[in-house]
């Protein structure tokens, strides 16, 4: 048996530290899944761990890509999954840590197989996108894929506003002449792998202020100067973020510094009530207080652990 030892949970709350625990524990390699921290050229605003700590357990996709390059979440499922095939011929054992829940999912379950879209549908719409905004993507999804965009509009509302996500679904439509909803829930591909899914979780007003000193931290050891160098490619999407957009709004002149780092802290604490509601979903994730002693959660993990006789 192979085990996937995958550790979820919102921001700020130890993720890296305990898969670095527990790599060492299991003597094995971590995979990470924060998909801020795929980019090099953003290391202090997406908290990448530092040089002891990845010297402390071999790490894999971090700050492996650059923000000029075109980065899915599906480009990741076909990177990841043989990362890890290659791991386990030699390991029982892999840590799967982050806390971008889409990604941990493609590789726990994979994705809906969809045609390849033609390059120049997928031109077409984001220069419509960039000429009319997000009403444009929101309308044609409505039009083309009625049930979905209706199903989005009820269960998760701030998908409407992601133009990455909407632009990906009217491609769809219009590249295939099917609604994208039509390719959802087929067959996935099955995975060689058993996943042992540890949840982190503190009380709210705990979290929030473990991340408003994260912020602090950013702040001082140089968040300002890394996003000022990141400034003239703001419009990327990889720049699209938490921790960078407000320091570009205060570059633009429509804040004050502080009021930047206050919105830095005020968007982080709703990201992270995010990706609590989104991780909470998950299912045979065994949750902890982020305090819980490591000896515990290792016990559970060995208490998941078939072992061949």
């Amino acid at each position: 048996m192979k085990y996937l030892i995958t550790i979820i949970g919102p921001t700020a709350i130890g993720k890296t530290s305990l898969s670095i625990a527990l790599a060492q524990e299991f003597q094995c390699e971590i995979i990470s899944c924060d998909s801020r921290q795929f980019f090099k050229e953003m290391r202090i605003g997406t908290a990448v761990p530092t040089d002891l700590e990845l010297a402390a357990a071999p790490h894999h996709f971090i700050q492996n890509k650059s923000i000029f390059e075109n980065y899915s979440v599906g480009d990741f499922e076909k990177e990841a999954i043989p990362k890890l095939n290659e791991l386990f011929k030699t390991n029982d054992f892999a840590i799967l840590v982050g806390g971008s829940g889409l990604y941990v999912d493609a590789i726990l379950k994979g994705f809906d197989s969809f045609p390849d879209i033609d390059t120049s549908v997928r031109e077409e719409v984001n220069t419509k996108y960039e000429q009319h905004g997000i009403s444009y993507l929101q309308d044609q999804l409505a039009l083309l894929d009625s049930n979905y965009f209706k199903k989005i509009s009820l269960e998760n509302p701030q998908t409407l506003q992601n133009p990455q996500r909407m632009m990906r679904f009217v491609e769809v439509c219009i590249g295939t002449g099917k609604p994208y909803s039509s390719f959802l829930n087929q067959a996935k591909n099955n995975r060689n792998f058993t996943p042992i899914i540890i949840g982190l979780e503190a009380e709210r007003s705990v979290m929030y202020d473990r991340i408003n000193q994260r912020v602090d931290i950013m702040i001082n050891d140089g968040l300002l100067a890394e996003a000022e160098k990141l400034y003239p490619h703001k419009e990327l999407n990889a720049l699209q973020t938490v921790g960078y957009r407000e320091l570009f709004a205060h570059f633009d002149g429509e804040s004050t510094l502080d009021f930047a780092i206050e919105e830095i802290k005020k968007n982080t604490r709703r990201f992270s009530k995010r990706q609590l509601t989104w991780f909470k979903r998950t299912e045979n994730a065994q949750w902890f207080d982020f305090e819980t002693d490591r000896k515990t959660i290792i016990n559970y993990i060995q208490s998941n652990i078939i072992y061949n006789s």
